[in-house]
């Protein structure tokens, strides 16, 4: 135990079944300790995202969403119960993970993320503090705005999708890894986007899809094997199957191509 002296016993016991793992250790938990991780989108996928990275011990944890609570979110959307529809998601979300893990810090940012407030939300949200970000939204627009502020401040970024039974995952590098707009350079016609609302999903692929987000990061920050950097992680929860595609950075990318280096 003289190891963790300088580590309060009750926050060992806390961590101490991963501090135990192999390639983790103290210098991992202490490298947690020290992130700061911002969640754009606080519902499905933003509520296991966060959920696990709070219980990891990720010291600074950034949330930002607009929405509140509705009764049709609690079918995924784990951070809330019946007694909060109507509230604000990260008002709650702040309560519930502060109840969680008392050693980390949680910061609650009420904006809404669109393409025309781009440049408001790197600067109300302190975007250059952060060391990585997951994209947790569930609405495309959303998730090109994130994929942007991402490219424009250089930040990796954890993207996920989820729709009916399927889910994928991607880390992406910005000028180094391809991004959203590598893959689909523009934002596809809004009449030919399904929504959850039309489609529906299955609550639990929402929490798979975003532990795999957490993993991901939880793997970035402390440099642990492979991440999924040009490869889609997709996966079918009726057929229990997950794939890798293959994805290669474009130098046309409007974002990320040759001409904005």
């Amino acid at each position: 135990m003289k190891y963790f002296s300088n580590i309060k016993k009750t926050k060992f016991e806390r961590y101490s079944r991963q501090i135990v793992l192999r390639q983790f250790g103290l210098k991992g938990q202490r490298k947690l300790l020290s992130s700061k991780v911002l969640i754009i989108g606080c519902g499905g996928l933003g509520s296991a995202a966060a959920y696990y990275l709070a219980a990891a011990g990720v010291g600074t944890i950034g949330l930002v969403d607009s929405e509140s609570v509705e009764i049709s979110n609690l079918q995924r959307q784990i951070l809330y119960s019946t007694d909060d529809v109507g509230e604000k998601k990260v008002k709650i979300a702040k309560e519930k993970l502060h109840k969680l893990n008392p050693d980390i810090k949680i910061l609650a940012y009420q904006l809404r993320v669109v393409p025309e407030n781009i440049q408001e939300i790197i600067k109300q949200c302190n975007i250059k503090e952060y060391d990585i970000i997951l994209e947790c939204s569930d609405n495309f627009p959303t998730k090109y705005a994130v994929n942007d502020i991402c490219v424009i401040t250089r930040k990796p970024l954890v993207y996920a999708s989820v729709l009916g039974y399927d889910g994928q995952v991607t880390t992406i590098i910005p000028f180094k890894t391809a991004c959203l707009r590598c893959i689909c350079p523009q934002l596809p016609p809004e009449n030919e986007i399904p929504s959850c609302k039309e489609v529906g999903i299955l609550g639990t692929l929402a929490g798979i899809t975003g532990l795999l987000q957490a993993t991901e990061t939880i793997k970035y920050l402390l440099n642990l094997s492979r991440i999924l950097k040009n490869q889609i992680l997709m996966f079918n929860a009726l057929t229990m199957e997950f794939k890798k595609i293959n994805i290669r950075r474009s130098l046309t990318c409007p974002a990320c191509g040759k001409n904005k280096l």
